[in-house]
């Protein structure tokens, strides 16, 4: 069981490392100049060590901020609407009694197999048609619900301790209120979970914004810092400083999130 243990903590470790290499050098290479980083050397020191890449980003780059507003403002709403919708659709799977359950249930499964990818010009004719293109609903709207988180918070429910409800039921709460006043607060693992998971994903998402927003005024991070991508020249100093910027969000709502997110996938998986 030593022999065991010490091999598993060694391929964690040599994974951290494979994995910290590349972010390590990102970060390095935000603080060099192009010359230094186009020269071919790899190093973690930056030899002439400069915040002019940050300045540039957010000062010369007008735009850089407001496509770094409208990144939290999407991904944030996204998150809480996502949080709301399909903890209740979840909710109302595992806990309510109405007829059409099970077949609305095995529609939810069968919208787990279908590739994102497919449904991107289905999607695309619909907002055209409800002239949503180029908007922040447009991008909203569409990813406000989410079958596999409905589905993660039906089996945290289905774990959910029946007594609690009852006993909210017997000093005069509705449904409603003991989902809001009781069953949610106590849902707190799960939620967290889901609010990573959801966070991540609108924030990381460059195809959806590609093919909805035209206006530059509109980006988000993923699809502005393809701008500083020319024809014939790649600012990689300024990818690598916006990519830090990009980045840290992510980190601190997962260093927030952390003891939550990992008790509730130990939970929703439990079932």
């Amino acid at each position: 069981m030593r022999f065991g243990k010490a091999l598993l903590y060694t391929i964690l470790v040599l994974y951290a490392i494979v994995t910290m290499i590349p972010f390590l050098w990102a970060l390095s290479s935000s603080f060099k100049t192009l010359e230094e980083i186009v020269g071919g050397s790899i190093s973690f020191i930056p030899k002439d060590f400069t915040l002019d890449n940050y300045k540039q980003i957010f000062i010369e780059q007008e735009l850089f901020p407001r496509w770094f507003m409208n990144s939290v403002i999407i991904a944030v709403t996204v998150t809480m609407l996502n949080l709301i919708f399909n903890s209740m659709a979840g909710y109302a799977l595992a806990r309510l009694h109405f007829r059409g359950k099970q077949t609305i249930f095995m529609i939810i499964l069968a919208v787990l197999m279908i590739p994102a990818q497919v449904t991107m010009i289905p999607n695309y004719l619909i907002l055209k048609q409800l002239g949503w293109l180029n908007s922040y609903q447009g991008m909203i709207v569409p990813a406000m619900i989410n079958a596999t988180f409905i589905f993660m918070m039906r089996q945290f429910f289905i774990n959910f301790p029946k007594e609690l409800e009852e006993a909210a039921a017997l000093d005069g709460l509705s449904r409603i209120g003991t989902f809001f006043r009781i069953v949610l607060p106590l849902a707190r693992p799960a939620l967290a979970a889901q609010a990573i998971f959801v966070f991540m994903g609108s924030w990381n998402d460059f195809m959806r914004p590609l093919i909805i927003l035209s206006d530059p005024q509109l980006f988000t991070l993923p699809l502005g810092l393809n701008s500083f991508k020319g024809q014939y020249i790649s600012y990689w100093n300024y990818i690598m400083a916006a990519s830090m910027v990009f980045t840290m969000p992510v980190l601190v709502i997962y260093a927030f999130f952390n003891r939550y997110f990992i008790k509730g996938i130990s939970f929703t998986g439990g079932k």
